[in-house]
């Protein structure tokens, strides 16, 4: 690949990825604003999102590679798990959101990249490096610290680092782009969203279409609103290393953070304070050894000599 269009891909995969971590950071003030149940805007999102994918789809005609990837069983089967990974990720964060808990949501992709490192040595069998396990024990020493004060382990950061991590390894892996591989997600999610929405305006605890219009509009958006971050990471993983994504992705969280904090007044006392600040320090150890792995890599590789003229 020549220099520029190298530099162009990794660019490119930049801005994909600060415009899906800084949307995610933001996203609570959209949930905020709902007054609908949180599984109840998960089901909505699938189905709005089906249709705005099924626009992208048409106006930058994939069509084709849609079929393509539903034909392979492989692919088709990579996608129903990665599916219901990300519908189980975004149920948890809205649930954190709607009831006041955007700061253990924020915990979750704090220690989300540790996990990541965690799920390479289970399931790649990779080799923990000195750096990278001091930073696991540290980080560990914080979420016990947290679980010990609160008075139980803090599933809902646990269980969306774990859902995303895994989720992130099938999408990394999976031989097809973001708006292909969502659209096959989407369409895989749809027969239940579908269900569940039936089932619940049978019961009378539906919100969409009972209540104003502003907030229908707003349930509607859900399509666009969760869609957009998640096709600019598929694109991003794609694109930039996994260390340049382990550094932005804290813009995330960070930005949770501050929003539960300081706009909707979340407790953030001293032992948040100490069990947070025992994750930010792993999380630098890691991602000043992940840095240096990488440049270490970069100087070990042969360069390439001159072609002849």
């Amino acid at each position: 690949m020549p220099v520029e269009s190298s530099s162009s891909h990794v660019r490119t995969g930049m801005i994909y990825a600060f415009a899906a971590y800084g949307l995610w950071g933001l996203v609570p003030l959209y949930f905020k604003s709902l007054e609908c149940r949180p599984k109840e805007i998960v089901a909505h999102r699938v189905l709005w999102s089906a249709l705005l994918l099924g626009i992208l789809l048409t106006v930058f005609r994939r069509w084709p590679d849609f079929v393509k990837a539903i034909r392979s069983r492989r692919t088709l089967l990579m996608l129903f798990a990665s599916a219901y990974l990300v519908a189980a990720n975004w149920y948890i964060y809205i649930y954190a959101t709607t009831s006041g808990q955007i700061t253990q949501a924020s915990l979750g992709y704090f220690v989300l990249p540790l996990v990541n490192v965690v799920a390479g040595i289970a399931l790649f069998g990779e080799r923990l490096r000195r750096a990278q396990a001091v930073a696991l024990l540290i980080a560990a020493a914080g979420v016990l610290y947290l679980a010990i004060r609160q008075g139980g382990l803090p599933w809902i950061g646990l269980s969306l680092a774990v859902s995303f991590a895994f989720y992130g390894i099938v999408r990394k892996v999976v031989p097809v782009d973001g708006v292909v591989g969502l659209s096959v997600e989407t369409v895989l999610l749809a027969p239940t969203a579908i269900l569940l929405l039936i089932i619940w305006e049978r019961d009378g605890g539906l919100s969409f279409g009972h209540g104003n219009r502003e907030q229908d509009l707003l349930i509607a958006l859900s399509g666009i609103v969760t869609t957009t971050p998640l096709i600019c990471f598929a694109q991003a993983v794609r694109r930039v290393s996994l260390v340049t994504i382990g550094v932005v992705q804290y813009m995330s969280p960070t930005l949770q953070l501050i929003l539960g904090v300081v706009w909707f007044g979340e407790k953030f006392v001293g032992y948040h304070q100490i069990s947070f600040g025992l994750i930010w320090f792993g999380l630098a150890i890691y991602v000043v050894d992940a840095v240096r792995a990488a440049v270490r890599r970069h100087l070990d590789t042969p360069a390439l000599e001159p072609v002849p003229e």
